[in-house]
C-alpha cells in the first residue's frame, strides 16, 4: 500500500491495466511518496525515460503572454492566451509543471467554440519535471494551501482584466485542485476537473459552491484519487453539496487520457498507459465546452 501526497492510497491495479511488472511498478511510482524514490531500486532515474529540454523549449510559447500576479507577499508567473474580453478559465498544471501538455490544453481551450481566455498559473515557480522522479519531487514540495491562493489570485486577475466570469479546470494534480477551488475560492463561477479528487484535508466537495463537472477513466488505477470508486464518491459528495454537477466515466480509458500530443502519448506509454481513444477525448472536450459555456458565457 502506498500513501499519495493527496492523502489517498494506491493499493491495487485494475485487472485490465498493465500486466508486466515494470509497467505496474512505474504506475505505482506515479503517486508514491518521495521516500519510495530513495528506497526502491526500480525508481532509479536511469530506468525512467526522460523528455529532453529541447522538447520543452519547442512549445508554442509565442502564443502566450507572460504576466506576473501578486498575492499576499509573493508574486508568481502566469501564462495567458485568448481574447482579452473573453470568459476566463484558469488551467491548472499536472504534476509535471507548466510544460508542453498543459500549454497545449490552454491553447485548445482558448479556441473552443466562442473562445475563452485561458490562464496557467505557475504553481512550481518556473520548475518543470522532465521525468517522473523530478515531477514527484516537485509535487511533494507543493504548498497545497498556497496553490489554492494562487488559483484565487488568478481568478481575480482574470476578472479584473476583461473576463466577467471565470472557471477553473485542471488535470490530475490540477483536477484535484480545480475541484478544491469549487469549495475554497468563492469567486469561481464553474469548475471542470479531470481525473483527480482532493484529499479531505484539503477540501470537502460536499461543501462545493460552484457547479462541478468531472471526468474519469474507467481503467484508472489510482485508488482513492481518480479510480472509479473515487469518481463515485465525488459524485455522492457533490449531490450532498446541492450544486449542479456531472461526473463522467469513460469506458476503456485510463489516467490522463486527454493527453494526445505526440510527446504526451510517448510519455503515457512509457508509464504503461497505452490506451488511445480519440472519440473519448472529443466527447470530453465537447462536454467541457458545453459546461463552461453554460456558466461563463
Amino acid at each position: 500500500m502506498v500513501t499519495t501526497p493527496f492523502g489517498q492510497t494506491l493499493k491495487s491495479f485494475h485487472p485490465h491495466g498493465p500486466q508486466n511488472k515494470k509497467s505496474r511498478e512505474m504506475l505505482a511510482a506515479l503517486f508514491s511518496s518521495s521516500r519510495f524514490f530513495s528506497s526502491s531500486s526500480y525508481l532509479r532515474r536511469s530506468s525512467i525515460p526522460s523528455f529532453h529540454r529541447s522538447s520543452i523549449r519547442s512549445m508554442a510559447d509565442s502564443a502566450f503572454k507572460k504576466i506576473q500576479i501578486q498575492r499576499d507577499d509573493t508574486t508568481f508567473d502566469a501564462y495567458v492566451v485568448g481574447k482579452d474580453d473573453a470568459p476566463g478559465i484558469v488551467v491548472i498544471q499536472e504534476w509535471w509543471g507548466v510544460d508542453f501538455e498543459i500549454k497545449n490544453h490552454a491553447i485548445k481551450i482558448s479556441k473552443l467554440d466562442t473562445g475563452f481566455k485561458a490562464l496557467i498559473p505557475d504553481l512550481y515557480r518556473g520548475k518543470v519535471g522532465l521525468d517522473t522522479a523530478e515531477a514527484q519531487h516537485l509535487m511533494d514540495g507543493l504548498d497545497w494551501q498556497g496553490a489554492v491562493k494562487d488559483i484565487r489570485a488568478s481568478v481575480n486577475w482574470l476578472k479584473a482584466n476583461g473576463s466577467k466570469k471565470v472557471g477553473v479546470t485542471g488535470m490530475c494534480m490540477g483536477g484535484a485542485l480545480a475541484i478544491a477551488s469549487s469549495v475554497l475560492v468563492p469567486e469561481v463561477d464553474a469548475v471542470v476537473g479531470f481525473y483527480g479528487t482532493p484529499s479531505s484535508e484539503l477540501a470537502d466537495p460536499a461543501q462545493a459552491k460552484a457547479p462541478v463537472q468531472a471526468h474519469f477513466g474507467e481503467l484508472d488505477n489510482f485508488v482513492g484519487f481518480s479510480d472509479v470508486t473515487a469518481a463515485k464518491n465525488l459524485e455522492e459528495k457533490l449531490k450532498a453539496s446541492g450544486v449542479a454537477h456531472e461526473v463522467h466515466i469513460y469506458e476503456g480509458n485510463g489516467h490522463a487520457f486527454l493527453n494526445r500530443s505526440p510527446e504526451g502519448v510517448s510519455r503515457r506509454k512509457s508509464m504503461g498507459l497505452s490506451d488511445e481513444d480519440e472519440a473519448a477525448v472529443e466527447l470530453a472536450w465537447s462536454r467541457f465546452t458545453s459546461w463552461m459555456k453554460r456558466y461563463l458565457v
